[in-house]
């Protein structure tokens, strides 16, 4: 039997289109949730991976309905053969019951640890660099001086903007950041 998993994230959306599209890709039960991808507990998919059976296929329009992250995909996704049943998601065009459909599991995986590699790499490299003394960012287009003078050319002067932009060598959007003067 292939069974549907709908999900919109607020009332206000709505469940039709997706009830549709697994409807037509065969679904004869369809479980649906009105609650945002990040809750941790969805009543209905819940619900759902409780009672898959042997041969069942879990029909989804795209696969981020059905997760929260890619890590909480491949754990809902491991569960799935596990009762004996197959995953599907009609967007991504990924069919577990195949062949290819395995290989997502393996491309996903790999995807997921070089990400976290990334991820880690990059923490470890800015703590290294906090730990120097360094403090990551662009640096100021403009100097304190620099923004005084601006400041002196905009508010006492009344230069136009593009002028002082073009004296400095740097967009009218950075002269307009420049905070203004404060009376003393």
């Amino acid at each position: 039997m292939i069974i549907g998993y709908a999900r919109v994230s607020t009332s206000d959306q709505r469940l039709d289109s997706q009830e549709d599209a697994v409807r037509a890709a065969g679904a004869e039960r369809i479980f649906a949730d009105v609650i945002t991808g990040s809750a941790c507990h969805r009543p209905q998919l819940d619900r759902m991976l409780d009672q898959l059976r042997i041969g069942d296929v879990v029909a989804v329009t795209k696969y981020d309905l059905l997760a929260r992250s890619l890590k909480n995909l491949l754990e809902i996704v491991e569960q799935i053969p596990k009762k004996g049943a197959g995953f599907r998601s009609l967007a991504e065009d990924i069919d577990t019951t195949t062949p290819a459909g395995l290989a997502f599991h393996v491309f996903a995986s790999i995807t997921q640890f070089q990400r976290e590699r990334v991820a880690e790499r990059t923490r470890e490299g800015l703590e290294a660099a906090r730990r120097r003394g360094r403090v990551g960012g662009r640096p100021p287009a403009l100097s304190l001086a620099q923004n005084a003078e601006v400041r002196r050319m905009r508010d006492v002067e009344n230069r136009p903007l593009p002028e002082i932009a073009a004296f400095f060598k740097v967009s009218t959007k950075t002269i307009r950041r420049v905070p203004a003067l404060l009376d003393t």
